[in-house]
């Protein structure tokens, strides 16, 4: 669903998903549900103090052993609801692909 004037299509969570914020050094990790989410960003409630998320980067845990993660960048706070965007590996927002992008990608690349 797209709202919000937003670019990228959002899912909204029918049932509360648990998620968790950790620092990128793990020294801090704050329960939280996950409440939409998009391939460009999410939006949680998070439980405890929200302090912690001015840091720079941080990943968000989909699983509880932490093998699925997004690394994440803090866009806004309202109260116990945060924005975050995802970042890639290059520190680049990430780009939604389109097939045909990728069929142009492919015929570049040949």
């Amino acid at each position: 669903m797209k709202f919000d004037g937003r670019k990228a299509f959002r899912v909204k969570m029918d049932h509360r998903q648990p998620v968790n914020l950790m620092g990128s050094d793990g020294t801090w990790r704050r329960n939280c549900v996950l409440l939409d989410v998009s391939q460009t960003g999410a939006k949680v409630e998070v439980e405890g103090t929200l302090d912690v998320l001015q840091a720079k980067e941080f990943f968000m845990l989909l699983s509880s052993t932490g093998l699925a993660y997004r690394r994440c960048e803090l866009v806004w706070i309202d109260g116990t609801t945060a924005g975050l965007h995802f970042v890639t590996a290059h520190g680049k927002k990430k780009q939604a692909s389109t097939p045909a992008a990728a069929t142009q990608s492919s015929a570049q690349a040949k």
